[in-house]
């Protein structure tokens, strides 16, 4: 598995406990995406997701989406338990959780939008952290991390890349979700999120 660095977004964080390290990524049994770019150009299409936005998605056996759902981390804090949290929240929110099952039937995966370099920052730690935390948590098998950018898409650790898709440019886009598929569909939706929440609980 091979990284690349690139200056950090944000302070690094003070919970050091809470961030993945390269080379402890490096070492987590993370399967491979067979198709990479036809997984990131689905979440691509399906959440547009803009620099600042976070696409969480649930693959199942043939890597294919089954539940998805996106949200701005804004202010958020860079610690991988505050966004364990909110990756969590929103699995929660978009898929039932498999842990009555011995081992996971299904796996999450990662895409995280911003602008600048693609390269391993402090806060791909932290997203690591809080992705492998809440896979356990849900009962869902860790996938793998994708950084997109203006320049295109990178899966963090595998050295493969592409030009497109890429962040768009303009504001923040407002949260969406795509619950389970029903009869092969994804259903999909959208409501809004102030910046730095990520969420809105129904009824607010």
């Amino acid at each position: 598995m091979t990284f690349e660095f690139a200056a950090p977004p944000h302070p690094e964080s003070p919970h050091r406990g809470r961030i993945l390290e390269p080379a402890e990524w490096a070492s987590t049994e993370i399967p491979l995406l067979r198709d990479p770019r036809r997984v990131i150009t689905e979440l691509h299409a399906l959440h547009r997701p803009r620099g600042g936005d976070v696409v969480v998605a649930v693959l199942r056996q043939d890597q294919r989406p089954v539940a998805s759902a996106s949200f701005s981390y804004g202010e958020l804090e860079c610690d991988g338990w505050v966004y364990r949290n909110a990756l969590l929240h929103q699995l929660r929110r978009v898929i039932p959780h498999d842990l009555r099952r011995r081992s996971p039937s299904h796996t999450a995966i990662l895409l995280c939008a911003r602008a600048g370099d693609l390269g391993w920052t402090p806060e791909d730690g932290a997203w690591l952290w809080g992705l492998r935390d809440a896979c356990t948590l849900h009962g869902l098998r860790c996938g793998a991390y994708v950084t997109l950018g203006e320049g295109g898409w990178q899966v963090l650790g595998e050295g493969r890349t592409g030009r497109r898709p890429s962040v768009r440019e303009g504001p923040l886009s407002p949260l969406a979700v795509a619950p389970p598929r029903e009869n092969g569909e994804v259903r999909g939706g959208a409501e809004e999120a102030s910046p730095g929440e990520g969420v809105l609980e129904e009824g607010a």
